[in-house]
């Protein structure tokens, strides 16, 4: 059984070691997917914000250069309308000029012109001569007719040396289209009407030549500034992540919100159910240098196998990933507190098991006791037994001689013997079979008021022969002034006889013997107390055993069954009472019974 309870307790171990390996196990599966998750859910926070931070630098670019645009629009409008301007200025000292030029034409070719205003030429009636044609007809017809000689003049002469200008810039602003002169024919005197255009057919497509050109300019420009800038569509993804693969000096702190990453930590422990206390570092990679360092007491040494470690930017070639280390300290704690079930039934089995095994040994133990004791008392039952047996086997024999029978002296000695070894036989099975009736609680008391000074003396009194035959020194105190209880008179009297009879019987030399009552309370307390071989604490433990006695060596001196104090303590219990012991090696012992008033 020995080996079965072994073998339970070593499954056990196993059992518990597994189960502590699983849960480990199962608690680094935990945090390495946290850990994890966070490093992900980082990696996609710098991404994002990456993205927003560029889509926020491209749309600021982009807004700027539609300013910029929208200004350049504005400049290039506004030069255009001052080149208009100036272009139609030199239009209108052309037009001057052209009209000076023909004027002074006119003025030589003709006498007495002048010009008219636009309410006179209503006015007149219409001429006969010329009226509607040009200066250039008017050329023509002369020169047809022979009425006019131009080679008399030199037009470039005359123009260069005319210092006085009918026409200027403010004023051919104002002009109508056509501009009439009245004049006279040199020739005839005839009076002669002049139109003169305000433009020339040349001047008229020469401006309408410069305008568009200048116009066709204007929206070249135009068009060129506006095919400078696309529409804003959002940054382009690719184009910024190969421009940060360059960026190979990008410290970690600039792409990780330290404090951020703390939060998410927590948060993502306590999704996973992970609500241990933990230390916290970030450091760098490649480089023994810590970034962010998160204690919960004293200086952490994340070395051990208590510390989860992990990337943050594994992705990353060029520039340090970091790394994100997560220390547990009290990690085997937690995992045990995990474990508080389990180990709470593996203990209880346990328990169960040491209390079976303790119990089973105990039990083992005490029936090797009962055992031993049984055999003793057989023994001892034998012995007892035997002597008065044998004294009645010779006194029988003697009674067959007849010398004896004819001596009536001899004959009732005899018979006296005979009587009495029976009375010590009888005495001896009763107590055996009052044994047997207490353990099966068929002993019925007939409890009556029983005076205890008295009994002792009346217990005393027929012990007497017994005491003086070792020379008993008793000493009685009957001071108990209340000494009536409720009990049965006749097991009263072998209680006080079994507890004098031992005190008399374990005692080396002359026997001392004390006997005192008083009163404490509702209570009378017996003390009967003797100077014998005493006990130790041992055999005062078990005094009360059924069959035990205190040894006495090889010897046989004393008489007894190992019944008798077991006796004792089966009647006090049933009048509700109680016995104590106290005694000492080789100086004596003291029994106390305590019994209801």
């Amino acid at each position: 059984m020995t080996v079965a309870l072994l073998g339970v307790f070593v499954m056990q171990l196993y059992y518990i070691r597994e189960a502590y390996s699983l849960k480990s196990q199962l608690f680094d599966e935990q945090v390495n997917q946290t850990l994890n998750t966070v490093v992900n859910k980082i990696q996609r926070l710098n991404v994002a914000d990456h993205i927003n931070k560029r889509d926020a630098e491209n749309k600021l670019q982009y807004e700027q250069e539609l300013r910029q645009r929208e200004l350049d629009i504005k400049d290039l409008k506004q030069q255009f309308v001052q080149e208009q301007e100036i272009r139609k200025g030199e239009q209108q000292v052309q037009i001057e000029n052209y009209l000076n030029q023909q004027d002074s034409l006119i003025r030589v070719s003709y006498r007495r012109t002048q010009i008219l205003s636009e309410n006179t030429f209503k006015s007149l009636s219409t001429p006969t001569a010329r009226i509607g044609k040009s200066l250039l007809d008017v050329q023509m017809d002369a020169l047809v007719d022979g009425d006019f000689n131009l080679k008399a003049y030199s037009m470039r002469s005359r123009l260069s040396s005319t210092d006085v200008k009918t026409f200027n810039f403010r004023t051919a602003r104002t002009l109508p289209d056509t501009i009439r002169y009245l004049g006279e024919d040199p020739m005839t005197g005839k009076p002669l009407l002049i139109a003169l255009p305000k433009l020339s057919d040349e001047l008229v497509l020469k401006f309408k030549r410069e305008d568009k050109l200048a116009k066709l300019k204007f929206d070249q420009q135009l068009n060129a500034l506006n095919k400078g800038i696309r529409p804003y569509n959002g940054s382009s993804l690719l184009q910024d992540v190969e421009k940060e693969m360059r960026e190979v000096n990008i410290p970690i702190y600039k792409r990780v919100d330290l404090s951020n990453l703390e939060r998410l930590l927590k948060r993502e422990f306590l999704n996973h159910n992970i609500d241990q206390v933990y230390d916290m570092q970030v450091k760098l990679a490649r480089k023994d240098s810590v970034l962010y360092l998160m204690a919960t007491s004293g200086q952490p040494k994340f070395e051990d196998d208590k510390t989860y470690k992990v990337p943050i930017f594994n992705n990353d070639i060029f520039r340090d990933p970091g790394t994100l280390m997560v220390r547990f300290p009290y990690k085997n704690s937690a995992i045990l507190t995990n474990l508080g079930a389990t180990l709470a039934s593996s203990v209880g089995l346990l328990l169960v098991l040491v209390f079976i095994f303790s119990y089973t040994l105990y039990a083992i133990l005490k029936q090797k006791k009962i055992s031993e004791m049984k055999t003793d008392f057989i023994n001892n039952m034998t012995h007892e037994f035997k002597t008065p047996v044998a004294t009645i086997m010779i006194a029988s024999e003697a009674l067959k001689d007849p010398e004896v029978t004819e001596d009536k002296a001899r004959l009732k000695r005899l018979a006296g013997i005979i009587y009495d070894e029976n009375v010590r036989l009888g005495n001896h099975i009763e107590r055996v079979l009052s044994i047997a009736r207490l353990e099966k609680n068929e002993l019925k008391m007939e409890n009556a008021e029983v005076d205890m000074n008295d009994l002792i003396l009346i217990v005393l009194d027929s012990m007497s022969l017994q005491l003086q035959k070792r020379n008993a020194l008793i000493n009685v105190h009957t001071e108990a002034e209340q000494a009536v209880i409720f009990g049965d008179e006749l097991h009263l009297s072998n209680v006080l006889y079994n507890l004098i009879d031992n005190a008399n019987k374990y005692s080396a030399d002359t026997p001392e013997i004390t006997i005192s009552t008083r009163n404490t309370h509702k209570q009378l307390i017996i003390e009967i107390s003797d100077k014998g071989i005493g006990m130790t604490k041992d055999q005062s433990k078990r005094i009360f055993d059924q069959f035990y006695r205190v040894p006495t060596g090889n010897l046989h001196d004393v008489k007894g069954f190992g019944l008798g104090l077991n006796y004792v303590q089966d009647i006090i219990k049933q009048l509700n009472g109680s016995i104590k012991v106290s005694s000492e090696k080789d100086k004596g012992t003291t029994f106390e019974i305590s019994l209801p008033l």
